[in-house]
């Protein structure tokens, strides 16, 4: 009788804490429909900040300070999200229950030079998504954290389509080639599949996470000490999001060694990871495509390290509730075109 109690009170509060979940979405779109005419000076402003030159939807020729370039079709922009959603994200949900994209990542593969390089755009930028109702009808579009593009979607295809959706906007509508969301419950698999990453720790205070995270501690992180190691933040501290992006820096390069070592001695461990996080990943890319992906970065000609990865360029602004983080289409623009670009006529 006791544990028949005490399992109605767990489910008693599980729907609470569910019930309010949907009410803070539903409040909040309610709060945004309403709002339209001041999002729409809101969405122009933006659009006038953004606009240097003339840029079709698909961007194929930019002209910056004079000079005309054209998109290179051998760098394939691939855009990578790490979605903070337990388990697997086989299963389709309702707006607002799939997750948020915590980690994004546009990935510039140079297919001819077998080279990558990597964008971080913070979780918090400020820039157009699509919005939706909880029934997933499209209320249109407005500014708000690019992160919650992939909450307003359907947890799989569709979010990964507003994801790409706004990045593309947001850099000067580059086309995007592919995309590939993984849950974040993947992480201990690829961290363990490559023999555990060693990282060292460069942060005080993250013994609080994890008592083996002691500052100046040479780390060789395993299981689910890797997704405490990529994900700890604290929400109390401004900018912690933006600041956690270094350490992400630190553990992809330490997480690309030791895939190199592993992959030197196990010419099937790229594949069989890559098996492995299938039931944790959506991707639009073929098979072929995406392990030629992960190849490029693993056996490519030179290690990708911290130098071959940037920052989105902006600036990071606290507000009485949120982070957001706003983008500076100045800086923006030449970083684009140095990885996705070439000059015409070359």
């Amino acid at each position: 009788m006791k544990n028949d109690q005490i399992r109605r009170k767990r489910k008693r509060a599980f729907m609470a804490a569910g019930t309010v979940l949907i009410a803070i979405f539903v409040y909040h779109t309610c709060q945004l429909y309403s709002d339209r005419k001041a999002s729409a000076e809101q969405a122009a402003q933006w659009r006038q900040r953004q606009a240097g030159s003339e840029a079709g939807a698909a961007a194929e020729c930019i002209v910056y300070e004079g000079k005309n370039y054209r998109r290179n079709r051998h760098v394939k922009a691939i855009l990578c999200m790490g979605i903070d959603r337990p388990g697997s994200l086989g299963d389709v949900t309702t707006a607002g229950k799939g997750g948020q994209a915590d980690g994004i990542f546009l990935i510039a593969q140079d297919t001819a030079r077998d080279s990558v390089k990597i964008l971080m755009i913070p979780r918090d930028t400020m820039t157009e998504i699509n919005l939706t109702d909880l029934s997933g009808n499209e209320l249109g579009q407005e500014i708000q954290h690019l992160a919650l593009a992939y909450a307003y979607g359907d947890g799989r295809e569709k979010s990964c389509r507003y994801m790409a959706e706004a990045v593309s906007g947001l850099l000067d509508g580059l086309e995007i080639d592919g995309y590939m969301a993984v849950g974040m419950s993947a992480v201990p698999v690829m961290n363990d599949g490559v023999g555990g990453v060693t990282v060292t720790i460069k942060e005080r205070g993250l013994e609080q996470k994890d008592p083996a995270f002691v500052y100046g501690t040479k780390l060789t992180l395993r299981g689910e000490q890797a997704e405490t190691y990529i994900r700890s933040r604290d929400t109390g501290q401004a900018q912690s999001a933006l600041e956690r992006t270094e350490r992400q820096k630190s553990y992809i390069e330490g997480f690309l060694k030791a895939a190199r070592t592993a992959a030197s001695r196990d010419e099937g461990m790229v594949p069989r990871i890559m098996k492995e996080i299938e039931p944790y990943m959506v991707t639009d890319m073929a098979k072929d495509q995406y392990l030629d992906m992960a190849l490029s970065f693993i056996q490519g000609g030179e290690a990708v390290g911290v130098t071959d990865m940037f920052t989105l360029p902006g600036k990071a602004v606290e507000t009485s509730i949120y982070d957001e983080y706003y983008p500076d289409s100045e800086q923006i623009r030449p970083l684009i075109l140095e990885l996705f670009y070439r000059p015409a006529g070359k």
